[in-house]
């Protein structure tokens, strides 16, 4: 058995990572072959057409926070979540061989990379940070183009792909950073009993206390809220779109859960239910 599993980046991004870790873990572990795009938007894209049989997308940080446009995708495809990884993130500067940190002169990475390590290169002033589009994209670049001079900022498994070596390790300033990834794959079964965390998202009336009536009706079923975003909802004024995550032990309390809410909510989809990972 093998996946073709789409990812947003280059090969070697953490997205890859977390799509091996993820497939490794199953029986079986099925053969995965890296389906890169460009955008978030392009795993949808790769699913639709045919070019990829899952994908795997972040959805926040814990360093950055969300990644807002993504729960925008969530609601608009209809791709069920059928599980997540927590990545730890381990930002690494990187070159072609035989240079020192001294040699390099200009770092590219991604923007979210550079905020991630600037206590790093507060220190090595004679290091200009420049933004580029992806991590593990600089890296490929670097080594294709031969770039002496210059380095990258991404992950242990960019650096083996593209032949570069690492010359500092775990520059990131928080080493308690973590990236949620979730899993779209709309052939993979997630057992029932197994299932311990799902993903909603759902719409409220325009009255005093809605969520909060919610929110009590979840807690009296023993629902954990992990998470809760809210987002506008386009062409109507001061409504929003609600994305929760919930933990529970007992997925038949679960269910009454849900079925206690539904009456209360004006709009209501469950994004997908699944094995909440370790």
């Amino acid at each position: 058995m093998s996946r073709r599993v789409a990812i947003q980046g280059y090969r070697g991004c953490f997205h890859e990572e977390a799509a091996l870790r993820f497939y490794a873990s199953l029986p079986g572990a099925p053969e995965v072959e890296i389906v890169p795009c460009d955008t978030f938007a392009e795993l949808y894209e790769a699913l639709g057409a045919g070019r990829a049989d899952a994908a795997v997308m972040a959805i926040e940080n814990t360093v950055s926070g969300g990644l807002i446009p993504n729960f925008d995708l969530l609601r608009a495809h209809p791709q069920a979540i059928k599980g997540e990884v927590f990545l730890r993130i381990e930002q690494n500067l990187m070159a072609l061989p035989g240079q020192t940190l001294a040699d390099i002169r200009e770092v590219r990475t991604h923007y979210m990379a550079i905020n991630q390590t600037r206590a790093f290169f507060a220190c090595q002033p004679h290091i200009r940070l420049v933004e580029s589009e992806d991590t593990a994209g600089s890296a490929a670049q670097i080594a294709r183009e031969g770039l002496m001079g210059v380095g990258a900022v991404a992950s242990r498994l960019a650096a083996q792909s593209y032949g570069l070596e690492i010359l500092a390790p775990g520059i990131e300033t928080y080493k308690q950073n973590f990236t949620r990834f979730l899993i779209l794959d709309d052939e993979l079964e997630v057992p029932q009993e197994r299932i311990d965390k799902a993903s909603l998202c759902f719409t409220l009336p325009h009255t005093p206390g809605s969520l909060a009536h919610i929110l009590t009706i979840l807690s009296f079923y023993g629902m954990n809220l992990t998470r809760i975003q809210s987002l506008p909802i386009p062409g109507r004024e001061w409504q929003y779109f609600f994305y929760a995550d919930i933990k529970f032990e007992d997925p038949g309390r679960y269910r009454q859960a849900v079925s206690a809410v539904r009456p209360l909510i004006d709009e209501f989809r469950i994004l997908g239910e699944y094995k909440a990972a370790l």
